[in-house]
């Protein structure tokens, strides 16, 4: 399979000079938003820097340059002023929002969307201005090309359509505007319908000709066009519909005279002017400019083609080249790794954009789950996007899912936005690639590389339950606690105790009490830097002292007993930064610190945070307090569960040898290692008892692509995540979590965990 590029090599290098900051991802998420080029924001930024730019209420010279941007927006689209008024918005969802409550529907008037729309056209149905308010499916919206059923003015009515959808890239035939907006729509009688284009996914790589397909209402958002600025978007309002916005609210600079006595005002006479409330985001409309002037640059006019035209041919030979190659894909025994779901077998740009949209199927054809894909994914540092991709209607289309199985779905606890991706063994969402005018075709064949690696098996595996399990793999020996490991930086290495060690009320005491974060005060983990993992941290009861060490770097003492709140002795600096979804107030730890983990890890900026003592969250689930662990007070892993899966993973290519059982164990980041008799026995447990200590079952822990880091070099591997997704069926999950039975005191002498100490595990 060939690649033909519309690129010249001078121009190809041009491009890849402007993303060095991708190093060595692989990003595959353009229809998320694209990447701005590097020469753009310097050249914005050189702007900013060189000019003045008050207030457009205040300054005229504003006033006149946002109107050369909107005359630059519209001259990309073919057209002018005089046909199309354009509105500046914060993207396309605001933008559908003001035609739906603005737009003035004659009585009995209909509002008619294809179901595979946006989330953001469906909630135009709550607030529309009739209730007569119909989907359309797509087979029916294609029949209107071969319509002839001749509209009147008897109502004024509504249909909005992508001009390309979001979920798979198809694109819907811009003849229908017109042949709708003359014929209607049939089964509606001879309504007039004017026509919402939802060009946000199209125009963002293909050309939008507004002279020669004239839709009444446009809607687009220019991070999707230019990567920056974000939270900036237009409607465009053709003349003819100018009249058909009804507008009640009125904000500053909308209005004539306003009175505040009176319930008196006037708008202005534009429809910008009465539309755009406040002061408009004119430093980011602004920069629109060296939005085109770099796509210009990076990708000119040639062979009668406009940049954004050569722009479509770069991303449909790119979309066509993947689709190929991901159809081509065969297991062992003849099956289809991926499953594609399209409308169009790429054969033509006009009815296909850069969207490819897929899952990946196991041998016996069962689905991988996209979660799974998008850690592995990760691992291999490609950024694609997986879900449903806030498009319903294409999703449950697609993946040919029945209302029933949808509301069956969200019953057992899926919701937009979360990694629930297989329930009953059917697909909740799925895995999208797509494609931008810097993308290369050696992006596309990682994401082929990763798929083969990780999907593709040179014999068949079988799954096992959990009873053959434990039935084909006991140990003897009477459960007990092997091993004491607590984080007290989060996401940095274990100190592991094999003695005892104390409790406090929020688990181990010191475990993940402290968190890095970056210099935007965002905290840092393996995912980002698997380097961490190298900073092995230690406590000294004795002396309240916690000593890091680096296999690159002198020891550092941090005094703890001087890391307390703030008193009338002694400052220190209260900081606030988000630990899983919680926000958490913590005590910067100092510069001193701050420099030894920088150099460690080769980032500047980084910090040191501690939990405060006055910080308390808790685990939702069993109410009991935690520090800055991820859900509850412990994380309980059993080795002989570790010892079963390690003779499941069919290789380490990534090491070169299979690791130790120790290694394997701390990919995993318990607190409790237990050895028991039986393996994945802890699946079952309802309470636990440690020595005299008791323990209540918070649930499984799902994993993510943190067990794929080998916590003593930093290596990423494929493995162990994808054996545990195959073994269980795409359920990723591997150890329990655990919170302590009753009130936890700190200090108490009897509130010790001791190493050697008996298991027992209570499934009732």
């Amino acid at each position: 399979m060939d690649l033909h590029s519309p690129y010249t090599t001078e121009e190809a290098i041009a491009i890849e000079k402007e993303f060095t900051r991708v190093k060595e991802k692989c990003y595959l998420d353009h229809a998320g938003t694209t990447l701005y080029a590097e020469s753009q924001i310097q050249a914005a930024c050189e702007k900013l820097a060189q000019n003045l730019y008050c207030n457009p209420h205040t300054s005229r010279t504003t006033g006149d340059l946002l109107d050369q941007v909107r005359y630059r927006v519209l001259r990309h689209f073919n057209t002018r002023s005089s046909e199309y008024s354009l509105i500046f918005t914060s993207g396309t969802t605001a933008s559908l929002k003001i035609v739906a409550e603005c737009y003035d529907f004659d009585p009995e008037g209909a509002f008619v969307y294809l179901k595979d729309s946006h989330t953001s056209v469906l909630g135009m149905r709550e607030i529309v201005g009739t209730e007569r308010i119909y989907p359309i499916e797509r087979k029916q919206l294609l029949k209107q090309i071969e319509f002839d059923g001749r509209s009147s003015n008897e109502r004024s009515s509504l249909v909005v359509f992508p001009a390309q959808c979001n979920f798979n890239g198809v694109k819907y035939p811009l003849e229908l505007i017109q042949k709708i907006q003359t014929d209607g729509i049939e089964g509606y009688g001879k309504e007039q319908f004017r026509v919402c284009l939802d060009a946000a996914s199209f125009v963002s790589t293909s050309f939008l000709d507004l002279s020669k397909y004239q839709p009444d209402f446009v809607f687009l958002s220019f991070y999707k066009v230019f990567g920056y600025p974000t939270g900036l978007g237009a409607l465009l309002v053709h003349r003819s519909a100018t009249n058909l916005l009804n507008k009640k609210y009125y904000g500053g600079g909308t209005v004539k005279i306003a009175m505040s006595g009176r319930n008196f005002h006037v708008k202005r006479d534009s429809l910008a002017e009465r539309f755009e409330d406040g002061t408009i985001a004119f430093t980011s409309i602004i920069a629109l400019l060296q939005g085109f002037e770099t796509l210009e640059r990076l990708v000119p006019s040639s062979a009668g083609l406009r940049s954004i035209e050569r722009i479509s041919q770069q991303t449909f030979h790119l979309g066509r080249y993947c689709f190929q190659r991901l159809k081509a894909l065969r297991h062992s025994n003849g099956t289809e790794v991926v499953r594609l779901y399209h409308d169009s077998e790429f054969s033509d740009r006009r009815l296909q954009g850069g969207i490819v949209n897929f899952n990946i199927l196991h041998e016996d054809g069962t689905f991988v789950g996209f979660a799974e894909v998008s850690y592995m994914a990760s691992i291999h540092n490609i950024v694609l996007r997986t879900g449903c991709f806030c498009n319903p209607g294409a999703c449950q289309r697609l993946l040919e899912l029945t209302d029933d199985d949808i509301l069956k779905q969200f019953d057992a606890g899926h919701v937009c936005g979360d990694a629930n991706d297989l329930i009953d063994g059917q697909p909740t969402g799925s895995v999208r690639v797509s494609f931008g005018y810097m993308t290369r075709k050696e992006d596309i064949d990682r994401l082929i590389e990763m798929i083969e690696k990780c999907y593709i098996r040179k014999s068949l595996a079988n799954g096992l339950t959990r009873a053959q399990i434990v039935s084909n793999y006991k140990t003897h020996d009477q459960p007990r606690l092997k091993m004491i490991c607590l984080f007290p930086i989060k996401s940095c290495g274990a100190f592991k105790v094999t003695t005892r060690w104390p409790l406090s009320h929020k688990g181990l005491k010191h475990d993940r009490e402290f968190v890095i974060v970056d210099e935007n005060g965002v905290a840092v983990t393996q995912k980002k830097l698997t380097e961490m993992c190298l900073i092995r941290p230690r406590i000294d009861l004795n002396n309240n002292e916690m000593i890091l060490s680096h296999p690159s770097m002198d020891d550092f003492v941090l005094d703890l007993t001087s890391l307390s709140d703030v008193d009338d002795t002694q400052q220190v600096k209260l900081c606030q930064t988000k630990v899983c979804q919680d926000n958490i107030q913590a005590i910067d730890c100092g510069d001193e610190v701050a420099d030894w983990i920088s150099v460690a890890l080769q980032t500047s900026g980084l910090r040191l945070l501690k939990q405060s003592d006055e910080e308390v969250r808790t685990f939702q689930k069993s109410e009991k307090e935690i520090s800055l662990s991820n859900q509850a007070q412990f994380l309980l892993i059993n080795q002989t569960s570790v010892r079963w899966l390690a003779e499941k993973v069919p290789d380490w290519d990534e090491l070169h040898e299979e690791p130790a059982l120790e290694s394997l164990v701390d990919r995993f980041r318990g607190n409790l290692i237990v050895e028991t008799s039986n393996a994945m026995e802890e699946c079952d447990w309802k309470r636990v008892t440690i020595g005299a200590m008791e323990f209540g079952v918070d649930g499984p822990c799902s994993r993510c692509q943190m067990i794929c880091i080998d916590q003593g070099s930093g290596i990423k591997t494929t493995e162990p995540l994808r054996t545990i997704a195959r073994e269980f069926k795409g359920k990723m999950r591997f150890g329990v979590y655990l919170s302590h039975v009753g009130m936890l005191r700190d200090g108490s002498d009897e509130q010790w965990l001791y190493c050697n100490s008996t298991v027992q595990g209570l499934v009732a």
